[in-house]
Order: structure tokens, then C-alpha cells, then sequence
């Protein structure tokens, strides 16, 4: 019941796409997406009872439907990353990738730290305390006067 479910599933979205490029037109929307999230596995991953995936490559229309989306979305065809962008060129430079690399990484550094010591300043971990005397000046508090305080 359940395979006769899912292959009347896929001939109704089959029906559904027609010759479009997309469900709706010719561009994606979010039930492009998740259509294809569904179909893509179901087209490329290897599986032990092929009965489903077979009735899929039957439907010629959302096996280029992936396709496309494949080629269109993930340029490297899905099945090998992209090799990774070499951070520095000969000259010891940055590339042309992400030229403000370095930049980018020291502001979310600085970014953080101010958001830690907000957070330690207004949360009361840490506190500034202002006084006449300086530090040779200061006397301790006594248990007495700590008592007093609370």
C-alpha cells in the first residue's frame, strides 16, 4: 500500500510539473525545494529495493526537474565537493575568494569578546567599583562589614 501510495505520488507531481522548469513558472519557490529535497535522494542514493526509484527515473520530466536543480544549485553535480579555494596565493596574499578574509575574522573576534564582556558587565560577573583611595589605600573588608552589606 505504502509503494502504491508513493508511485501515485510521484505520476501526480509529474502531472503537476508538465514541461515547466519549476512547479510554479520559471523560478523555484519553497515548494521547489522541498520537493526536490525528497526526490534528489530518491534519484541518486543506492538503494537495496529499487522498486520506487525505478517508477521515478520512469517520469522523464522530474528526473531533469533534479537534474536541473542539481546543475543549477550544486555546480560540482552533488557527488564531489568542490575542491576547497586556496587561502593564500604565491605571493603570500589573499585570493580573490574572499578578499576581506582576515578582516572578517578579526571583527567576529572583536564582536564576540564585546559581547562576553556586555554580558559579564550587566550580569554582575564582573563589576567596576570606584573609590578614593587606590589600590595601596584600600583596606579589606571585615566579616563584620561584609555582613552589614548583604
Amino acid at each position: 500500500q505504502l509503494y502504491r501510495d508513493a508511485r501515485e505520488c510521484l505520476t501526480l507531481l509529474s502531472q503537476r510539473l508538465g514541461s515547466q522548469k519549476f512547479f510554479f513558472g520559471d523560478s523555484p519557490a519553497s515548494l521547489d525545494a522541498f520537493v526536490f529535497s525528497r526526490l534528489a535522494p530518491l534519484l541518486k542514493a543506492k538503494l537495496p529495493n529499487g522498486k520506487l526509484q525505478q517508477h521515478l527515473k520512469s517520469l522523464q520530466n522530474l528526473c531533469n526537474y533534479c537534474t536541473s536543480i542539481l546543475s543549477l544549485y550544486f555546480p560540482w553535480d552533488g557527488g564531489e565537493m568542490p575542491s576547497a579555494p586556496q587561502a593564500a596565493g604565491a605571493d603570500g596574499g589573499e585570493t580573490e575568494e574572499d578578499p576581506h578574509k582576515r578582516r572578517n575574522q578579526l571583527l567576529s573576534v572583536l564582536v564576540g569578546l564585546a559581547a562576553m564582556l556586555g554580558y559579564a558587565f550587566l550580569s554582575g560577573i564582573i563589576s567596576i567599583q570606584r573609590g578614593g583611595m587606590g589600590l595601596a589605600g584600600r583596606q579589606p573588608i571585615t566579616l563584620e562589614e561584609e555582613e552589614e552589606e548583604e
